[in-house]
């Protein structure tokens, strides 16, 4: 059974603000007032609550006429502009709105997470604090074999007697190295082991929380990378949730991320000339082309959908 309860007295504050709203002079977005402090449940243990937002599109819109100056108005409405903004990469107006997320997930997850390096996060410290025991443990749909083909991925589901094999064993290494957690940090007539030493004994699949605060543009980069059909799982169940959140946020610019960035396309030099060639009736082959065998690869596969 899931289990998404966020521990006391976080789920006490979290009450107690959504129980009293306040009046404000900011801009906001009705679908987002209606997000805030909300769980989003995401894998088995995880999920993820917007904390606090600033600005909206027309934050975007604003910063950009600033720049260009008030005549751009007439020119473009301001679901043009900002797909304008996006079309030629003019990232700076996407940072005048930020996100702050409270986020659960995996070790191993958030590992992945914090490469990205352009957002503030300060995470739950198991130097002063005891972890819960709450492991993530793959849905058998989810448990699959090595790719044998991609050194990152992953290749077909595992089942019968195999999954079964290896869900237990899951199971059961998590559950014994939280024992032997408890049993370090016992001060049951021992000193215990510091709470700072006694965590390395723990695996990446225990959850860990933290707060993510960052920036529109550079949560589209993070979008655009781990919300994709070839970024793994785990992290693709947190930014599918978060789209839908950007999607309630800013709508108009979230619209543009997603035809530029996230169904769009980007052809180098090479493969744009390719392309003009093609379209003129020319039989272009690999050896013509100047690229690498997997740049060609690559950019049949881009051009034949």
């Amino acid at each position: 059974m899931k289990d998404h309860a966020v521990t006391d007295p976080i789920s006490e504050a979290i009450a107690q603000s959504r129980a009293t709203p306040r009046q404000t002079l900011r801009a906001t977005v009705p679908a987002m007032e209606d997000r805030l402090y909300t769980i989003h449940p995401v894998l088995d243990h995880g999920f993820v609550r917007a904390v606090d937002y600033m600005g909206d599109d027309s934050a975007i819109v604003q910063a950009a006429r600033v720049s260009y100056g008030a005549g751009t108005k007439k020119a473009r409405d301001d679901a043009g502009l900002i797909r304008y903004l996006m079309r030629h990469w003019h990232s700076t107006p996407f940072e005048m709105c930020e996100l702050k997320l409270h986020v659960k997930l995996p070790v191993f997850v958030a590992r992945q997470w914090i490469r990205h390096r352009t957002a503030n996060v300060n995470e739950y410290s198991a130097r002063y604090s005891i972890l819960d025991r709450e492991f993530y443990i793959p849905a058998e749909d989810h448990l699959a074999a090595q790719s044998t083909t991609n050194n990152q991925g992953r290749g077909q589901v595992l089942e019968g007697e195999e999954a079964a094999r290896v869900l237990e064993i899951l199971r059961h290494d998590s559950m014994r190295a939280y024992d032997s957690y408890e049993a370090m940090l016992s001060q049951d007539g021992q000193q215990g082991l510091a709470r700072e030493l006694a965590r390395m004994n723990l695996p990446a699949n225990i959850y860990t929380q933290w707060y993510w605060k960052v920036d529109l543009h550079n949560l589209f980069h993070f979008l655009r990378l781990r919300a994709d059909a070839h970024a793994q799982y785990e992290i693709r169940a947190y930014a599918d949730v978060i789209c839908e959140m950007v999607k309630d946020w800013v709508p108009a610019a979230y619209a543009a991320f997603e035809d530029y960035r996230m169904n769009g396309a980007h052809l180098s030099g090479k493969g744009l000339d390719c392309l003009r060639r093609m379209l003129k009736g020319e039989q272009v082959s690999q050896e013509g082309s100047g690229m690498s065998a997997g740049e060609w690869r690559e950019f049949q596969a881009l051009i034949s959908g």
